[in-house]
């Protein structure tokens, strides 16, 4: 068994990989950058080394410095957990060439697999069903169109390197399937290093089904049967289950089956997931689902897949990559139950879904029974910070239960105990998500977030008892001893017994709150004031200082950055003349692009950032200047 470990990841991930190794007696070694210096995966590991500064770009990305890293510590073997260098062949090779261990599949295997117009055609080639579509290598962009024209619209570009939801942009009609291309290709280009991409065929009613399969050394694959993950919004996954529902035994069978037939084309090793497209239009059928890609490494939802089997993948990922043979046969594995996984990110829904990032001044799960059925994986704690340069995930709340039901009631009751502040996430969100309708019938597609967007946005509108309560704990603060608060507003009535009000804000609306009534909701003293949640989201409540300071009112045309981030693309100069909705530039943040567009028509003055920049949130972007009307006559 391997002794020493280096994890080549940080976050939930790597706290997860720890957990597993400190159980197995396995010494752990954390890398870190200078963001991640004080981070929970390093306070949790027996080492940590350093690698570079805060980008993942010139630390976590590269790939000698984790070697390095792994040599100077004694680490015997590399785990790469998801996402930076997982699926990168050359660096498998260069970590197996050192003399470690490398906890994943072979190099041959990610690269027959890494992209995805190959890939597809040796699925093919196995027997696999693919999704009709162009996968050539004529990547001009008028033959792209050309093509997508042949397999009609609408159509799916994809990043043959990408994965992670990056890379992809759905395309609706021709008019808009040259700028779709060039964007979709320039987020390849920054996210993988290879902007090639191949057309599928836009399925209407898309179902993702995806199944985890595991190899050994010895020619042994299984499959732990199939996840869900059709509940995603902009490509990325939201909320996944396992097993799927309306799977029925004879297309579980076949999916699966195919699933192994995949595996074994690229005599794969370690932990592996084939996802599928399904057309849901008529429910799961075998003759409806196809290959969409392999993913060769652990993903993010497999704690869904633990829950349903009693397997820890993990340990079983140290164990084939020791030289074991898998633990258990195809025969010795079945389904129990069902499980579910929330994505709790660090994101502003009120805000286009923004990136969020800042410190967790609180970082509350849900407690007593709900937090009793409730497996947390994060990468944080209270006191810890949301950094602008990685993923925004907070944490993945997964959720058991006998039946689905018995699942997802358990995961919106701890939702909804949910306590984080003043990081924004998309909790409220994920609520009404869990308790949706079409979401609880299993009846939902890819499409099911924006076709149902407008019965998903949590409460914008504290409720009355929102207001009782913070005005109680106002009323009590130490603090607030000097400000505005109202006693003794005598009723009418002889005898009616005296009543206490105060003044309280929300942020957008005062109110004169009678506290003499019970208040049923807590709430939670915070350095801004106090906090209420309502379906995991926050109301924050202070007391106003009615002074004659008004906030300072922006120019019309200066637009300001939404968010942190960095700026990708300039498409406009100074004294350009630009229309309304023309996009001036491009922003990334957390590796996901965001066009700013103009206001109204008008002439640009001021351009603030310069290409490459780094710009923090409210930054002056751009300023416009509306042109002189002309004088009536």
């Amino acid at each position: 068994m391997i002794k020493s470990l280096l994890i080549a990841n940080r976050g939930e991930i790597a706290c997860r990989i720890i957990k597993t190794a400190r159980k197995m007696g396995v010494r752990t070694v954390a890398v870190y950058s200078d963001a991640d210096a004080s981070a929970l995966h390093v306070r949790q590991a027996d080492e940590a080394v350093h690698i570079g500064p805060s980008p993942a770009a010139e630390s976590y990305l590269i790939g000698e410095k984790i070697i390095a890293a792994a040599m100077q510590s004694g680490a015997e073997a590399i785990h790469p957990g998801y996402g930076f260098l997982s699926e990168n062949a050359d660096f498998a090779k260069s970590v197996i060439d050192a003399g470690m261990i490398w906890v994943g599949p072979k190099p041959d295997s990610i690269r027959a697999m890494g992209l995805k117009d190959a890939a597809k055609k040796l699925m093919d080639e196995a027997g696999v069903p693919i999704t009709p579509g162009y996968m050539g290598d004529n990547q001009d962009p008028d033959h792209l169109a050309q093509e997508a024209k042949k397999i009609g619209y609408p159509v799916l570009i994809k990043a043959v390197a990408g994965g992670g939801g990056k890379g992809m942009r759905k395309v609706d009609a021709a008019d808009s399937f040259a700028d779709d291309l060039l964007s979709c290709q320039r987020e390849a280009k920054a996210s993988f290093g290879n902007d090639i991409v191949l057309i599928e065929k836009w399925i209407e009613s898309p179902r993702h089904i995806e199944v985890q399969v595991f190899g050994d050394g010895h020619g042994n694959v299984v499959h732990l049967f199939e996840r869900d993950c059709s509940l995603q919004r902009r490509h990325q996954k939201v909320i996944e289950e396992a097993p799927a529902p309306g799977m029925d035994e004879l297309t579980r069978a076949a999916v699966c089956g195919a699933a192994v037939r995949a595996a074994q084309a690229v005599d794969y090793e370690g932990a592996g997931t084939i996802e599928f497209i399904a057309d849901g239009r008529e429910g799961l059928r075998a003759d409806k689902i196809w290959f969409m890609e392999m993913n060769t490494r652990l993903q993010v939802e497999h704690p869904v897949t633990e829950e349903i089997t009693g397997v820890d993948l993990v340990e079983w990922q140290l164990r084939v990559a020791a030289g074991e043979t898998l633990p258990k046969t195809q025969d010795e594995l079945s389904i129990t139950g069902h499980a579910v996984e929330a994505r709790l990110y660090a994101e502003d829904p009120l805000n286009g879904f923004l990136p969020s990032t800042g410190r967790l001044e609180l970082l509350s799960f849900a407690s007593g029974d709900a937090g009793s059925r409730m497996r947390v994986e994060t990468g944080v704690e209270q006191g810890d910070e949301v950094s602008p340069f990685y993923d925004p995930m907070i944490a993945k709340l997964v959720t058991y239960g006998d039946d689905r039901d018995a699942a997802l009631d358990a995961l919106s009751e701890c939702l909804d105990g949910l306590r984080i502040w003043p990081v924004k996430s998309n909790a409220g969100f994920l609520i009404n998500y869990c308790n949706h309708p079409v979401f609880r019938r299993g009846e939902m597609t890819t499409g099911f977030i924006e076709q149902c967007a407008d019965d998903l946005h949590p409460p914008v509108l504290a409720s009355d008892d929102s207001w009782l309560a913070a005005a109680k704990a106002l009323a009590l603060d130490k603090h607030s001893d000097n400000l505005s608060l109202f006693g003794s507003l005598s009723g009418f009535r002889l005898n009616a017994s005296p009543k206490s009000a105060i003044m309280i804000s929300d942020q957008t609306d005062r109110r004169l709150v009678d506290i003499s009534n019970e208040a049923s909701l807590e709430t939670f003293a915070v350095s801004a004031g106090h906090l209420v949640f309502q379906n995991g989201q926050p109301f924050l409540f202070t007391i106003p200082r009615f002074d004659n300071d008004s906030e300072a009112e922006a120019g019309a045309g200066e637009i300001f950055s939404p968010m942190p981030g960095q700026v990708i693309s300039i498409e406009i100069a100074l004294d350009e003349t630009v229309a309304s909705g023309q996009k001036l530039m491009v922003l990334e943040a957390m590796k996901m692009e965001h066009s700013i567009t103009a206001p109204f028509d008008g002439i640009v003055r001021e351009i603030g950032p310069a290409l490459g920049d780094q710009v923090s949130h409210d930054a002056l972007l751009v300023r416009i200047e509306a042109p002189e009307k002309a004088p009536e006559e």
